[in-house]
Formats: structure tokens, sequence, C-alpha cells
């Protein structure tokens, strides 16, 4: 265009609106006839056709008693706008078929405490509204969580740390507490008082593995009292860290949603921890700047929903 100033396409042209109500009056002969097909009033259709001459600067429209008919240029204009409407038309139909595509599945990544314990009953209450979805789970340690996400292979991620990753947006879905257990046996199970922060950090715990969340958490908890001794048992199952516990093996520090059956039985008691914050959130991700759409919102929801 030279040194011309350059004008936006859509202060050029007319809307869709605009050119399928031309259309309408091309179909019916009648402006009246054109608005009530398209839902609104004569009064706007009116309007319509009037900003789209003027913006145009041409009439496109002969209007009398025995209805409306097209001018040489409405003609002209109404060939070039059926061309357009085709080419919206084939637009939102593709647009129709890539939210089929994404709608037809839900990749989730979760860490294991979420995965065991909270998705079962989210992704039941999300097969109830999206029948047609298929969903494939992939449960790991929160770090492995962020990366799958981070990496687009999951659309939407739960984690469990005190931090999220760089890249990523989160939203908090539940508060979680972690819980120091021991089986009856332990001496700590008959102990009348607390076991204190700097005691728990002195002591070689079972423990979930590096890069999970609530090794994350417990990490930051006795940071204060010089770091966590070498761990009894690492392991990368909150199973595995649970059947160790109940074995006898020694104390060991999980979630109270994982622990809560173990609890209720008596194959492990609760130890009381004084000077340190074991409470957690736990928290969906998604790609930062991309809100989660489809399948994925709605799961979403649900989790707030039922926390």
């Amino acid at each position: 265009m030279g040194n011309e100033e350059w004008i936006p396409l859509v202060h050029r042209v007319p809307d869709l609106g605009a050119l399928e109500l031309l259309l309408e009056v091309a179909r019916v002969g009648s402006l009246s006839g054109a608005a009530k097909r398209m839902g609104i009033t004569q009064p706007a259709a009116s309007s319509r056709i009037r900003a789209m001459e003027t913006r145009l600067g041409v009439a496109l429209v002969d209007r009398s008693p025995r209805g409306s008919t097209l001018t040489a240029q409405g003609a002209l204009v109404t060939d070039w706008a059926r061309r357009v409407i085709e080419a919206a038309e084939a637009f939102d139909a593709g647009a129709q078929a890539l939210r089929g595509q994404r709608d037809s599945r839900l990749r989730v990544a979760a860490s294991m405490t979420i995965a065991e314990y909270l998705l079962p009953g989210w992704l039941i209450a999300l097969r109830g509204q999206r029948p047609g979805t298929a969903v494939s789970l992939h449960a790991g340690n929160s770090a492995v969580v962020a990366q799958r996400v981070l990496a687009h292979e999951a659309d939407l991620g739960f984690v469990e740390g005190l931090t999220v990753a760089d890249g990523l947006d989160s939203a908090v879905i539940a508060q979680d507490r972690l819980v120091v257990a021991v089986a009856p046996g332990h001496p700590w199970a008959r102990r009348a008082g607390a076991v204190t922060a700097a005691e728990l950090a002195s002591t070689p715990l079972i423990l979930r593995e590096r890069g999970s969340g609530t090794r994350q958490v417990l990490d930051g908890a006795l940071a204060g009292c010089g770091g966590l001794a070498a761990p009894l048992l690492e392991l990368a199952s909150t199973t595995a860290v649970k059947a160790a516990a109940v074995s006898g093996a020694g104390p060991c520090v999980l979630s109270e949603l994982a622990v809560g059956d173990e609890l209720a039985a008596r194959r492990l008691v609760e130890v009381p921890v004084s000077g340190a914050a074991l409470g957690r959130a736990l928290r969906a991700v998604w790609p930062a700047g991309a809100r989660p759409a489809g399948p994925a919102r709605d799961l979403l929801s649900l989790t707030r929903v039922r926390t």
C-alpha cells in the first residue's frame, strides 16, 4: 500500500451479521421478512443496511411499499457476501471439528496421593457429564507431573508440593495435612507427648522419594532443624511406604488421605508433632496463559465443587 496509512480490514468490511442480513433481503425480497428470519426488529435491520451502505459508499437496497429490491451495486455486493459467508461457514465447521477432536480425549497427570484418593471420584463424575471422552491418567510424583504438563503430554495436572514450577498456572483445589504414623508396637505409639520437629528431623524415617510433593513439604517443614536424617527407607509409592510402616519398620510421613483407613483400623497410630507445619495445598496445574478448556475445564470445575 506504499506510504498510505494501513486501515485494518475490520474497519473496511461489513461484519458477518450485516452480510447475512443482505443475503436474506435478496432471498425474501423484503426487509421486514429478512429481519424476522434474522430474529431482529425491522428498525434494527434498516439501521444495519444503512450502516453498511455508509461503510461501502454505495446504495445496496431500494425500499418501496411493495418491498425491497437490490440495486445493481447491491446485487454485486450480495454475490461477494455469499462467498464470504460460505468461507465463514467452512471456518466454523473446521473449528467445530477441532473442538470435537479436543473433547474426545483428556490426558491427566496426577501426583500419587491425588491419583489414588481423589481423582477416581472426580473422573466418575466427569464420565457422567462426558461419557464420550476417553481419559488417560499418568500417576507420578509432583515433579514428573509438572514435566508432563510443561511438555504438553498432559492437558491438566495435579500436584501436592509447596511450589509450582515456572511456566505453569495453578489453582488450589483442596487442603491436606501430612501425618506421622507408626505401627502400634512402635515406642512413639505409646508416647504421652508430641514428637518435636527436631526429634522428627533426626529420626530415620520411611519416606517418599525426592521430587514427590510429600517429601517437598516435609523437607520445608524441617529445614529449620538442619534437614532430615538419612531415610530409613526411600520408596516411590504411597502403598509401599504404608506397608513398610505397618510391618513395624519405622515411622512414616504421608497424607492423611492416604492413611485414613489404616488409622481407623489401628494398623497405624498417628503421632502428634509439635513445631512443624505439615499442612499443604493440593493444586491443579496447566501451561501458563492457557486456561483449561473442554473436558479439562469440566474436570477442574468438578474438583472445586467437591472440595
